[in-house]
């Protein structure tokens, strides 16, 4: 199995259709073939107002996917419509390591496939079903947390997506496997070095979300170009 991330920027009506798609909602009616899991969403500036145009960029478009295997990807990419498109932006492809919590669409992965090098450059995703009463209250704990990972020296990519109602998804690069889980432990002497922690603790004292998925990937490889930048995964 092969996962990916995408990105590209596309007029708003393209990722409210994306949105839509019958493939990106259920496996059972999946079109695509040798997908088998897809999140659309809309890209989200990590610490952003929460009144602002930055909260919610409907002309960035990200997808996270898994895949039986890497033709199946090279296809979607060359012969489907939206394929083509995101083909225009950056994407990265991963090989799946880790898994804390579960969503239900991502529930077939082991806890452990493999192991990092605390040296090697990682991939974290988090995805989750909000629970929309508890939506204020994230809001108040998770923005430090996206200040603290944007803000991070050790990112060399960090944002989050969007898609109405309920899921909120993020998505960071990291130097270093240590590096992340340093923050992740709140290990530092740096301001607001508890943050992650700190909402890790409230969160399992009351959670957030109905479900929510850290997943810890290897990037294998990146294509294309994300706002003129290239080699956003460190080698």
């Amino acid at each position: 199995m092969l996962h990916s991330f995408h990105l590209v920027r596309v007029a708003p009506t393209a990722t409210l259709r994306t949105f839509g798609r019958a493939w990106a909602r259920t496996a059972g009616r999946n079109r695509t073939p040798g997908l088998r899991h897809a999140e659309p969403l809309a890209g989200m500036a990590l610490g952003a107002p929460v009144v602002s145009p930055d909260r919610m960029q409907l002309r960035t478009l990200a997808l996270f996917a898994a895949w039986d295997d890497a033709p199946a990807l090279d296809r979607f990419l060359e012969r489907d419509r939206l394929g083509a498109s995101l083909a225009q932006g950056w994407h990265v492809r991963l090989e799946f390591l880790r898994r804390w919590g579960q969503v239900t669409e991502l529930a077939d992965l082991p806890e452990v496939a493999g192991r990092s090098d605390p040296d090697e450059p990682v991939v974290a995703f988090t995805l989750a079903r909000t629970r929309l009463p508890e939506t204020a209250r994230f809001i108040r704990w998770g923005r430090p947390v996206e200040r603290l990972v944007r803000d991070h020296p050790a990112t060399t990519l960090a944002l989050a997506g969007m898609r109405p109602p309920r899921t909120v998804a993020t998505f960071s690069v990291w130097r270093s496997a240590r590096e992340m889980t340093d923050m992740v432990h709140g290990r530092g002497d740096g301001v607001g070095a508890r943050r992650h922690a700190d909402a890790e603790q409230e969160r399992r004292r009351r959670d957030f979300h109905h479900e929510f998925t850290t997943l810890r990937f290897r990037p294998l490889a990146e294509h294309g170009t994300w706002d003129g930048r290239t080699g956003i995964v460190p080698t």
